[in-house]
């Protein structure tokens, strides 16, 4: 899930300027723009208006690429040029991020898993290798536990299986800021400041209170998984990954070397090589 305090390490080191060496797992880097899509547009699935892109459309094998919290599918712009050109690859806005709709129902991690099995259908793709970060990974193993026969293959990258697995239960009501500006940098009393604070206690109260996955809901996964975690994750405990990978038969722990929560921006070409050789293996 991306975290509040990542935005906020992102602006302090882009203030620092070029001249500060800082570690690689405490890099953020802006994602470029994504490439022109084959396909591209709204699907109506579960009461929702649903964003998504198809980019290399009718190459080989399809991958799944689900974001992480509060992102959208545009974080993928990395790994897309890449895996598109041998791979037919899908990426969408989870439920109320980017540029899809929230709907009327409470925000849970089934229903967002639900979404994505419903837009498969829409776009009439039969079993993708999906992969996963962080929100996106716990997505992945909700299909993988209700929908197994969706998925080639799973890679997911920091998940949690439920709330004790992250380092910092985040509070839903966090207390006043001290200022009247929020952490997007939103005035607190204008309609847009309100509507980003509400927005964001949303994901707070879902980040504080699901997944609830037990060792028993991951041994059903029977699909070739990775389990993915950066060797600087701030946000996955590093325990709680290996205990994933070991409650899910067959499934391997991956530890992706110098990098953190967003291992996907920080480091592509090790993101990419992980991605290819288990979805090619």
């Amino acid at each position: 899930m991306l975290r509040c305090f990542l935005r906020a390490a992102c602006l302090l080191i882009a203030a620092a300027g070029p001249a500060l060496a800082v570690p690689k797992w405490q890099r953020f880097p802006v994602p470029p723009p994504m490439p022109p899509a084959d396909e591209s547009g709204f699907a109506d699935v579960n009461g929702i208006s649903m964003f998504y892109s198809l980019y290399g459309k009718g190459k080989g094998a399809p991958i799944l690429l689900i974001h992480g919290g509060l992102a959208s599918g545009d974080v993928w712009s990395f790994e897309v040029p890449t895996l598109s050109r041998t791979h037919e690859v899908i990426v969408a806005d989870s439920r109320a991020q980017g540029r899809s709709t929230h709907g009327l129902s409470k925000l849970t991690y089934h229903r967002m898993a639900e979404d994505y099995v419903a837009l498969l259908a829409r776009l009439d793709v039969g079993k993708v290798a999906l992969v996963g970060w962080s929100d996106g990974g716990i997505i992945g193993l909700d299909i993988a536990i209700h929908h197994p026969t969706l998925l080639d293959r799973l890679f997911a990258q920091a998940p949690n299986v439920n709330p004790d697995g992250l380092t910092s239960i985040p509070e839903i009501d966090p207390p006043p800021l001290s200022d009247s500006l929020s952490p997007a940098g939103n005035d607190l009393l204008s309609p847009a400041g309100r509507k980003q604070l509400a927005r964001e206690r949303v994901f707070r109260r879902l980040w504080a209170t699901e997944p609830n996955y037990s060792d028993s809901d991951l041994g059903k996964i029977r699909v070739p998984t990775e389990i993915v975690i950066g060797d600087h994750d701030p946000v996955i405990r590093p325990e709680h990954a290996a205990h994933i990978a070991k409650a899910i038969p067959g499934a391997k722990l991956v530890v992706l070397k110098n990098v953190g929560h967003p291992a996907h921006s920080q480091d592509p070409k090790q993101y990419l090589k992980a991605i290819e050789d288990f979805v090619g293996g």
